[in-house]
């Protein structure tokens, strides 16, 4: 059943104190600029995390196809940010596709939408945390220091926590300096490999349907991972109340962020693939650190920089990740999605304090559960593939939103290919990884993914219109909070557009 567009918002609402929208529950405006907003998706992305543990994954799939499926994986991000850029000019805020299909589809599809969110993004911080214990485990011990790896990623989790904390300007200072070093450390390094010819001499191969073992089918399942690398590039929508001139900043920096790293990984990628050669795939697929084995083969000075240069990359994901999540939090207990106390700003850093301490002790138990349960490394691929899956659903129904809003409240301002074609386009790009993760059914855990991530929709579904029936006007105020002092006004609704929303 389709649901009541929402109304149009309206400036300097005179709501209470302490209701949502007012300077109680607002993050702190202004606080960054364009680059923030670039170094926020980008760093998300984490070019060298990516280009270090993905590939192997992919490949696993599509052979030496892998960086074909990097590139499809670009198309799609690119079609796909199209409609996240499109919504984030009209609704700035910090719920971003909460506050997208909340506004364009309804407030119960964007309930659903918001807890997809955190899943995916909540679970990309433990899948981060233990990346990053094993991974700077194995770096220092290869220079004599034995760490516990749960020990490394408490130590970056109580660094993640103080950072967030103090405030989203620093954190993102942060993000650049180690986002800087990465891509110089893997760029330099994929220089290397090319000028010497790599394994097998250079040739186009790398970007050839024909050299996925499993034809479209591995294309397809590789593009989960694929899609992996690019989760993130939608994160800037999540400053939408604190960067400067929003509505230009934020889809700019949402584009920008997609089109610099996806030129890094078709160069890194493909040039990682040379390094092993087109008939090293089973080697590549078998390294669980291929980047620093091609610095040890071609650039043995560079092997301590790759290895910082993968920390700290690691670490930027996590800053980042953290911060996106829980602003999302922040926005939906601002208007009572979630527990109210969520929506607590910090008095001096105006920051999202609660939702800062909430996540990080999830984050936590998440790590160390899985983690020990399951191994470090396999946390991070199990967690990796269940939030892209958890994450395309939100691509799609942002993309679904953009049309209806266009065709509704924003329909002055429609344009037949930005907000009707490439919409409709990213929704179908994105059901190209959902047919490779359940055809041919691929082996546990992987293939009971898509069953979490349905049952975690048909559970928010249930609990939306729980909400809708005994508290519609929470469901009223769905999306209402956007940046620059607007907000829509939920006391301004009809009985009539109340009711409709129990619906």
């Amino acid at each position: 059943m389709s649901e009541p567009p929402p109304t149009a918002r309206h400036e300097g609402s005179t709501a209470a104190a302490a209701a949502p929208g007012t300077s109680e529950t607002r993050l702190r405006g202004g606080a960054v600029g364009l680059g923030g907003a670039v170094v926020m998706s980008a760093a998300l992305m984490g070019p060298a995390v990516s280009v270090y543990f993905n590939p192997q994954l992919v490949a696993g799939f599509a052979g030496a196809a892998m960086p074909l499926v990097m590139a499809a994986s670009l198309i799609a991000s690119l079609v796909v940010a199209n409609g996240v850029a499109a919504m984030s000019r009209e609704l700035p805020s910090a719920g971003a596709f909460y506050t997208y299909v909340s506004r364009g589809i309804g407030p119960r599809t964007g309930f659903v939408t918001g807890i997809l969110m955190f899943l995916s993004y909540a679970l990309l911080v433990p899948a981060e945390l233990a990346l990053i214990g094993v991974y700077a485990h194995d770096v220092l011990d290869g220079y004599g220091l034995s760490l516990p790896w749960p020990v490394i990623s408490l130590f970056f989790a109580a660094l993640m926590l103080a950072l967030s904390w103090r405030g989203i300007a620093g954190s993102l200072k942060t993000a650049l300096t180690l986002f800087s070093v990465e891509v110089a450390v893997i760029v330099v390094l994929s220089v290397v490999v090319l000028l010497k010819g790599g394994a097998q001499g250079i040739t186009a191969a790398p970007f050839l349907p024909s050299s996925s073992p499993d034809g479209l089918s591995g294309l397809a399942l590789g593009m989960v991972f694929g899609v992996l690398s690019f989760v993130g590039f939608e994160s800037a929508a999540t400053l939408g109340e604190e960067v400067r001139e929003p509505r230009r900043n934020v889809p700019r920096g949402i584009f920008g962020a997609v089109l610099l790293v996806g030129v890094i990984y078709l160069f890194t990628t493909y040039a990682e693939m040379i390094g092993f050669g087109t008939d090293g795939v089973d080697a590549l697929t078998s390294d669980t650190a291929p980047i620093t084995t091609l610095a040890r083969q071609y650039a043995p000075w560079l092997e301590l920089l790759v290895g910082l240069a993968g920390i700290s990359s690691i670490f930027a994901v996590v800053m980042n990740s953290h911060n996106g999540i829980t602003r999302i939090v922040f926005a939906m207990g601002r208007e009572r999605m979630l527990p109210e106390r969520l929506a607590r700003v910090h008095p001096r850093h105006g920051t999202p304090s609660t939702a800062i301490v909430a996540n990080t002790v999830f984050a936590v138990a998440v790590t160390l559960v899985v983690g020990l349960a399951v191994g470090p490394f396999e946390t991070y691929a199990y967690l990796g593939s269940l939030l892209t899956l958890a994450i395309i659903p939100v691509y799609v129904l942002t993309n679904v939103a953009c049309v209806r809003f266009f065709a509704t409240t924003a329909r002055a301002r429609r344009r037949t290919v930005p907000h009707v074609v490439l919409p409709v386009l990213g929704v179908l790009v994105m059901l190209i990884p959902v047919y490779g993760l359940l055809w041919p059914v691929p082996a546990a855990p992987y293939n009971a993914f898509p069953y979490v991530v349905l049952a975690t929709v048909v559970m928010s579904a249930a609990v939306a219109a729980v909400i809708g029936r005994r508290r519609p006007e929470v469901l009223a105020r769905a999306g209402a909070v956007l940046a620059a002092g607007e907000v829509d006004d939920a006391t301004a609704r009809t009985p009539d557009a109340t009711e409709r929303s129990r619906g």
